[in-house]
Order: C-alpha cells, then structure tokens, then sequence
C-alpha cells in the first residue's frame, strides 16, 4: 500500500478515474446521495488529493481544500468497502494534517465517525445537520499552538 499525495495536475488519468470511481461508487451509489461530486473544487490551485493505493487502484483518498480566510477544508474522506476497518482514514488524514501544516482545518464528518476526526484533534464545532439523508457533525481543529474557543 502506497500513500501518495498531489495536486490536481500532478495526478495521472488513470489515478484519477480510480479516485474518481471510488468516491462515486461509495457517496453516489452505495450512500445513495444524488449530488454533483464533480463540483469544480478538485481543480482548483490549492486543492491536495491524498490517497493509498495498491498499483493502480485507489482503497482510500480524500481531498484537502485551502478556503479564502486561509483554513484548510478536509473532505470527499472515502474508503474502498473491502478497505474498511484497516486504518486506512486515519492513515488519510493524518498526511492531510501533516501536509496542511500549521493551518486550522475544517470538515463536515458523517456523524457516525467523528471519533475518527476526533482522534486527531478535531472538536464538534456546531450543531449535527442532515445532507442528502445522512446526518453530519461541523468539526474543527485550531491551528497548532492555538487554542479553540474564545478566551471569555
């Protein structure tokens, strides 16, 4: 298993269909989400795609969205079925957070695994909502050496 990361240009045709087939047979098809994955954010210049993969084919990936006040955005976090219960998305966001560095980094969990997003630092940072049927959790994780919340 190999962890690779890279910017939208950097990555090959043939990873991409495979990142792309991933996060399609997974949101779309098994989640049953009817929404438009292909939003126009993987192009853009800021956006870093992380994915394992055995040769050519992708297990896990998620994309890591830099946001106009500077934070950075984790999400699209999926993991192959046969892949599950692996640590595959801890392996995932854990070179998303070394990769973003120094940023504070925001991401909309499926409320179901939080605890994964919480092992690395992240808080719940508003109220549980619903998307396309599934309920969410806003979390959030301050910059490092910065606190959450407000000092009172």
């Amino acid at each position: 298993m190999i962890l690779r990361t890279a910017g939208f240009a950097e990555i090959t045709t043939t990873i991409l269909y495979s990142l792309l087939r991933l996060r399609s047979e997974v949101f779309v098809v098994e989640q049953n989400c009817v929404y438009p994955d292909l939003d126009g954010r993987d192009l853009e210049p800021g956006t870093l795609h992380v994915w394992l993969a055995e040769g050519e084919q992708v297990t896990a990936c998620l994309r890591v969205l830099a946001e106009p006040d500077g934070a950075a955005r984790i999400g699209r976090v999926v993991v192959a079925p046969a892949w599950r219960g692996k640590g595959l998305a801890d392996q995932l966001v854990a070179a998303a957070l070394t990769a973003i560095g120094d940023r504070p980094v925001r991401l909309e969990s499926q409320s179901a695994v939080t605890a994964l997003y919480a092992r690395h630092g992240f808080t719940v940072s508003g109220p549980d909502y619903l998307e396309d049927g599934i309920p969410h959790t806003p979390m959030s994780r301050p910059a490092p050496g910065t606190h959450q919340g407000s000092a009172g």
